[in-house]
């Protein structure tokens, strides 16, 4: 017996979602792929067609809470564009907002979330390191608990949408060693002693911001 676990919902979904891709993305991808870059109006936009929402809670201007597979849907019909890069970037919030979602006060809840979902701002999650690769439990860079303020020393590299993210989910060590002792820091753009690099030129996904 044949099981579907996509229902009208998810069908009109990936109606809207395909023509997106058809309207706003496809002409453009190759285009995007040689300069290696799209236009930061993607995400105004992806914000608007509630793209970015997906799977997170309506009080900060999500939709779908908690629904699999409308994730899925997404994924599928953005991949549609032929571009594994443009996807990365444009949906690097997938990866670096869970944590503010889930585990920051409401204060910070309050005044990241919506405008990431709305694409006026771009998080990215940062955890890879020079020389470290995805070795997470041996990483270097150091928090040191300051009283009102921690002051962070290391270096991030691999960061998907690393140049023009706005806020970064940093993954740091303010204890003893291994997992344990690692921590996420929200940290954001313009902080005093917060410098960026130049983009990596890759062998594929050109357009991703790495």
């Amino acid at each position: 017996m044949f099981t579907s676990y996509f229902n009208e919902t998810h069908d009109e979904a990936r109606r809207n979602i395909r023509r997106f891709v058809e309207r706003h993305i496809q002409p453009n991808i190759n285009e995007w792929e040689e300069a290696s870059t799209f236009p930061r109006e993607i995400f105004n936009l992806a914000g608007d067609a509630g793209i970015l929402g997906i799977g997170y809670p309506e009080e900060f201007g999500g939709n779908s809470e908690g629904d699999y597979f409308m994730s899925l849907v997404a994924t599928e019909e953005l991949l549609r564009a032929g571009s594994g890069g443009f996807f990365s970037s444009l949906m690097s919030h997938g990866i670096a907002l869970p944590p503010i979602a889930k585990w920051a006060s409401p204060e910070m809840k309050e005044r990241i979330v919506p405008p990431v979902l709305r694409g006026e701002k771009i998080i990215a999650l940062a955890v890879t390191e020079p020389g470290g690769g995805s070795d997470v439990a041996n990483l270097k860079t150091r928090a040191v608990d300051c009283g009102d303020h921690y002051k962070v020393s290391g270096s991030k590299t691999y960061i998907t949408s690393g140049i023009r993210a706005d806020y970064y989910t940093v993954a740091v060590r303010t204890g003893g060693d291994g997992y344990g002792g690692i921590s996420m820091l929200l940290m954001e753009k313009g902080m005093p002693g917060f410098t960026t690099g130049q983009p990596l030129k890759k062998m594929g996904w050109w357009c991703s911001d790495t």
